[in-house]
């Protein structure tokens, strides 16, 4: 979930991760983990999940070879360490930053963004590093909440500030699917969520989507 520990670097965002699975859990029910599932069944070979949070991914791969699961911050990194234990499939649980990945070049299958570029540091850089490490033909798979249109758009610049320091980095405001292409990535497929999402409107709407 998120891409820089803050402030407190020894025990991360204590707080944010202990509440985190509870706040989300409605909306899991009622919609995200069924797009998580959707997503991820075009998960295959080595997946590296960039921004893993508590592991919500976890529970939704099939018949991939094994995922480096990726988190800073180290109070969201103990629940998914623990997470990873249940996993249907090979987890390897690690601490790196979405803009340095701990891998050589081309030696991934997938990347998996889920609400995590909202809240890096640099996300041009992450989004490099994605394409760095995925092979020729690789897939980034992504689903984020960003800036709307109109007035709504002009909240969440008003908003971000204050949001981002109650939300372990999250902005309101970015506006990732530009990002991904400038960062060289083909677009194959991309969904767009509103009304249909629960909670607040001030962070939606929300993309889904696949990118080579």
């Amino acid at each position: 979930m998120t891409g820089d520990p803050g402030p407190d670097r020894g025990g991360g965002h204590r707080l944010f991760a202990a509440l985190y699975d509870r706040l989300g859990a409605r909306a899991e029910r009622a919609w995200l983990g069924d797009r998580r599932r959707e997503l991820l069944a075009a998960a295959e070979g080595v997946v590296v999940e960039v921004g893993a949070g508590t592991g919500a991914n976890l529970p939704h791969y099939r018949g991939v070879a094994r995922v480096l699961a990726l988190e800073p911050d180290p109070a969201m990194r103990r629940r998914l360490r623990r997470r990873a234990l249940a996993a249907p499939v090979p987890v390897e649980v690690g601490d790196a930053p979405a803009e340095r990945l701990p891998l050589g070049d081309a030696t991934a299958d997938t990347v998996v963004c889920t609400l995590v570029l909202c809240s890096v540091a640099d996300p041009d850089r992450a989004l490099a590093e994605a394409r760095r490490v995925l092979r020729p033909g690789g897939r980034l798979l992504f689903i984020e909440h960003v800036r709307g249109e109109g007035r709504r758009a002009r909240r969440q610049d008003r908003l971000t500030p204050v949001w981002r320091r109650l939300g372990a980095g999250c902005h309101l405001n970015r506006d990732t699917v530009a990002a991904i292409g400038r960062a060289g990535f083909r677009i194959e497929a991309l969904a767009v969520h509103d009304d249909d999402v629960p909670g607040p409107a001030i962070s939606r709407p929300m993309v889904i989507g696949r990118a080579v």
